[in-house]
């Protein structure tokens, strides 16, 4: 039988260390996507406004967060905030600080885009129902576009979960970074460590999102 390396798992507290790898990278996924989602909707709800000037801020932000890769923000916010501003962050809130930059403008554009893909009559009819620009939102709007958000903003959450993998580069220990440290520390006794152990974290990550994709898709074939 090959030699896959899955022993070293099972020396001392390595499967455990792992487990709490997982968890940093699912606790910074969890808080940026809890800041991204209100701020998110309320950028999107000002990118289809029709004042200029705040239709060319927001567009402005969503383009230059879209192009930016998620890795130099974090070189950006992580080293440079030190140096321009003498604050010292740590990786944990720089990644929740970038994470929640990035899921905003992706949040904001998700909305924009189902705000304008309600159909013009439903704006039409509220008004003629008497109700202002406010409860025409918060009473029709606003439902509407939850409904459609919502298996789109599931498929966010698993990109984010997934990308987390980058902030090992500015020193998070989270599960890649401590499966790297595993394979170091086992390279002389395991020369095959290193795939027992990311084959092990591509579970992890696989078990996490797999039921997130299945939710997603079947939100979306309920409410498509």
């Amino acid at each position: 039988m090959p030699d896959l390396g899955l022993e070293v798992l099972f020396k001392g507290k390595n499967m455990l260390r792992l487990l709490g790898g997982l968890w940093a990278a699912l606790e910074i996924s969890l808080i940026s996507v809890l800041l991204s989602i209100p701020l998110g909707i309320l950028l999107g709800i000002i990118m289809v406004r029709k004042e200029l000037v705040l239709r060319v801020i927001t567009r402005t932000y969503f383009e230059f967060i879209r192009i930016m890769p998620q890795l130099v923000l974090l070189f950006i916010v992580f080293f440079d905030s030190t140096k321009l501003f003498g604050i010292n962050l740590s990786g944990e809130l720089s990644s929740v600080i970038v994470f929640t930059l990035w899921g905003t403008a992706e949040m904001g554009d998700l909305v924009r885009g189902a705000i304008t893909s309600i159909p013009k009559h439903q704006y039409e009819s509220s008004l003629a129902l008497g109700l202002n620009n406010a409860q025409t939102y918060f009473y029709v709007i606003i439902p509407q576009t939850v409904r459609r958000l919502l298996p789109l903003s599931v498929n966010l959450i698993t990109r984010m979960i997934k990308t987390t993998s980058l902030v090992l580069l500015i020193g998070v220990v989270e599960v890649t970074k401590v499966a790297q440290q595993i394979i170091e520390a086992n390279r002389t006794s395991s020369p095959n460590a290193a795939f027992g152990v990311y084959l092990t974290v591509f579970m992890m990550y696989f078990l996490t999102c797999w039921p997130l994709s299945i939710l997603a898709s079947r939100l979306e074939k309920k409410w498509g």
